[in-house]
């Protein structure tokens, strides 16, 4: 039964992502069968999930028409499976009589998917001889019909085009330099980006010259620019709302400014400690609620990035779109319209706040900011092209930020507006 546990161990990850609402990251510690392999077979079983969660709305659309009854009503470990399978013939380049035939063995493996082996065989058979859903299906397809209309009514055809497209493919890794990013790309090996990120090579995060050092961290290139945007400088005072992990407290605190780093979770700021730890970067990192915390001081620069849905990272967390609901994104603008009025009042007179969101959903992003505009407690203070480098086109007629990746720029959707106190 060669290849069989890797495609049961795949099975059992879309299992636990798909069904139990998991993330692949949780499912991975999860799943007894994917820790039980080693080597290359777990790196494959991990990239038959992954390959799966990205093309999860063409798979299921296209083999619904093989099965003699809906997807949804089949056994949960033979939906699995027959996800799985198709995943492997279409986005995976595996042989089909191969992935078929492994597949159906990893059927006899489980007790839950035993006795559905020969409708499994029947389907994958028929997904073999299919065209692949690439040649008949809108990229769009790939999420659930909400998330679809949601991004294309937010972005636009071609924006949620772009977001479809990006997500098929696995992302570059990026890194944010302590100093200079074009030393960090000698040194590593990498790609000096026009945006000053880095693209890393491949191999282990933690192998790459300069980890241990603190001279990096990981971070995407479009979530390095709400930090760049504030212009932090030496001596600011600098508050990092809703800081963890931490990403853009390390670049804040690079600039020589005085960084507060504020979250309401303890364990989240902890690894926000460990990364200050390990880059020997200084900030006063403060466990609290930001709607209800009130310091001494106000701040000269704030940098809110707001809690949010997250689904400007489908790149990254293509399970995002199958493990949240139209209902769980609706919860998010009041939150974020709370914690935006609440920076709004830590700032000085004269001061700069930066709100963002890993969201490209409006509702999310320029809604809450125009809301904040409409009720004069804010005005808006524009960016210009030229600050941010590889994001040009990305910088909207009212001076807002919208990073998209395209077929030259690998990044996440991040939505920034740059905003001041209203004059008193």
């Amino acid at each position: 039964m060669s290849g069989a546990e890797s495609r049961l161990a795949a099975a059992e990850l879309l299992h636990l992502t798909i069904d139990k609402r998991r993330t692949l990251d949780e499912a991975m510690t999860l799943s007894d069968t994917y820790n039980a392999l080693e080597g290359p077979d777990r790196g494959f079983a991990r990239a038959i999930a992954s390959a799966a969660l990205r093309h999860l709305g063409w798979i299921d659309q296209t083999v619904q028409p093989f099965l003699s009854r809906p997807l949804a009503a089949t056994g949960v470990e033979i939906r699995a499976l027959i996800r799985a399978g198709a995943a492997q013939i279409w986005f995976l380049d595996v042989a089909p009589h191969a992935a078929v035939n492994a597949t159906v063995d990893a059927a006899r493996l489980s007790r839950g998917s035993r006795s559905g082996g020969s409708f499994l065989n029947a389907a994958l058979r028929r997904v073999s001889e299919a065209p692949p859903p690439a040649t008949v299906l809108a990229p769009e397809s790939i999420w659930p019909a909400w998330l679809g209309d949601a991004l294309t009514a937010s972005l636009g055809t071609d924006g949620a085009r772009a977001l479809a497209e990006a997500q098929r493919a696995e992302p570059a890794l990026h890194l944010t330099a302590a100093g200079s990013p074009a030393d960090l790309a000698a040194v590593t090996g990498g790609r000096l980006l026009a945006s000053g990120s880095v693209e890393a090579p491949g191999g282990a995060v933690e192998d790459l010259p300069g980890y241990a050092e603190g001279q990096w961290w990981v971070q995407d290139q479009a979530a390095a620019l709400p930090a760049k945007l504030l212009n932090a400088a030496p001596g600011d005072t600098v508050l990092d709302l809703c800081a963890a992990p931490g990403g853009k407290t390390l670049q804040l605190a690079a600039t020589g400014a005085q960084v507060t780093a504020l979250d309401r979770s303890a364990p989240r700021l902890d690894r926000l400690r460990e990364n200050l730890a390990r880059t020997g970067l200084t900030a006063d990192v403060v466990v609290a609620d930001a709607e209800a915390w009130g310091p001494d001081q106000k701040f000269e620069k704030i940098l809110l990035d707001a809690p949010c849905s997250a689904l400007g990272t489908l790149r990254r967390h293509p399970e995002g779109a199958w493990i949240k609901a139209a209902a769980d994104v609706a919860r998010f603008p009041g939150v974020q319209a709370r914690l935006l009025d609440a920076a709004a009042g830590l700032l000085a007179p004269g001061g700069t706040l930066i709100y963002c969101v890993c969201s490209p959903i409006a509702s999310e992003g320029r809604d809450v900011v125009n809301a904040a505009l409409a009720a004069g407690t804010l005005v808006r203070r524009p960016i210009d092209p030229a600050e941010c480098p590889g994001f040009e086109d990305c910088v909207t007629p009212d001076g807002d930020v919208q990073t998209l990746p395209g077929p030259s720029r690998d990044c996440d959707a991040f939505y920034i507006a740059r905003l001041a106190a209203a004059p008193a």
